[in-house]
């Protein structure tokens, strides 16, 4: 997130805790068209709150598609958007120049249009601070549903006259990061992005309704070593990884700087200086 990330078999029986539903308003269409692709019961027309069957709603409405935990007294919904909200707010006040990811990056050293690999997209949110800021960044999110979530608000945010501009820098591909860092080789982009699903230790893990839905549906990244190793041999110029505040380094070398907020941090792995122009 974050742009919480995923992995490709989330919880195990992660198809048995979702299902397709929608509003009145909802596109029936695009109802069953991911059913179909996410191989998920389409419940049709429902109201999350009166679903006891599944704990997760990928529900449309007219605002497009969110992931919405069932029962009563659940939190609200959760979706890609970028248009307003705090995407938008941030769009509208500087496009978040002043962000700990855009330091983490480099962009105050460089004036260089970068290309930004996301490995870990979830819904966007970091890529979306650097596209505003001029970055390209090509986008990565192995989870089925949170990859419909991205690309729904995605799709919607390039219908806004404001944001369109900042969408057709950013890129969505298909399927897992590793497997394609893997076969892409050196300098498959100037810095490569990741922000593995932090471990789920204690409540405090759960305080944003983002994490209480992605823990159905996502679970813990646990082969974040592997995609550090991999991104390592395909950044031109440095590897940055988002971290909980406290948490552990994820395993491999050790960082040569951290940049700390108050609930994360971005862990600095350099590979060679960042271009002037």
């Amino acid at each position: 997130m974050s742009d919480p990330s995923s992995k490709d078999s989330s919880p195990g029986n992660w198809h048995q805790r979702v299902a397709v539903g929608r509003s009145p308003l909802g596109d029936p269409a695009q109802a069953s068209l991911l059913s179909q692709d996410l191989n998920l019961k389409n419940l049709g027309v429902v109201r999350p709150r009166d679903v006891r069957d599944v704990g997760v709603l990928l529900f449309l409405d007219e605002n497009g598609l969110c992931l919405q935990l069932t029962g009563k007294g659940a939190p609200g919904p959760v979706r890609a958007e970028f248009v307003t909200g705090k995407m938008g707010y941030r769009r509208e006040h500087g496009g978040g120049a002043g962000q700990l990811v855009a330091r983490a990056v480099g962009l105050q050293k460089t004036r260089a249009g970068l290309h930004v690999l996301d490995a870990t997209a979830g819904l966007g949110q970091d890529a979306f601070i650097l596209a505003s800021l001029g970055c390209r960044v090509t986008l990565f999110e192995r989870n089925p549903v949170v990859h419909a979530l991205l690309e729904d608000g995605l799709a919607r945010a390039s219908l806004n006259v404001d944001c369109a501009p900042i969408i057709e820098r950013m890129k969505l591909e298909k399927g897992g990061s590793i497997e394609w860092l893997r076969g892409a080789g050196p300098d498959a982009a100037d810095i490569i992005y990741l922000d593995p699903m932090f471990p789920h230790r204690d409540k405090s893990a759960l305080v944003k309704k983002e994490m209480q839905v992605f823990r159905v549906v996502v679970g813990d990244d646990d082969d974040s070593g592997e995609l550090l190793e991999a991104a390592l041999k395909c950044a031109t110029y440095r590897v940055v990884v988002k971290r909980s505040r406290k948490a552990p380094a994820i395993s491999g070398p050790e960082p040569a700087a951290r940049i700390e907020g108050k609930s994360s941090r971005y862990d600095i792995y350099p590979i060679k200086a960042l271009p002037a122009g």
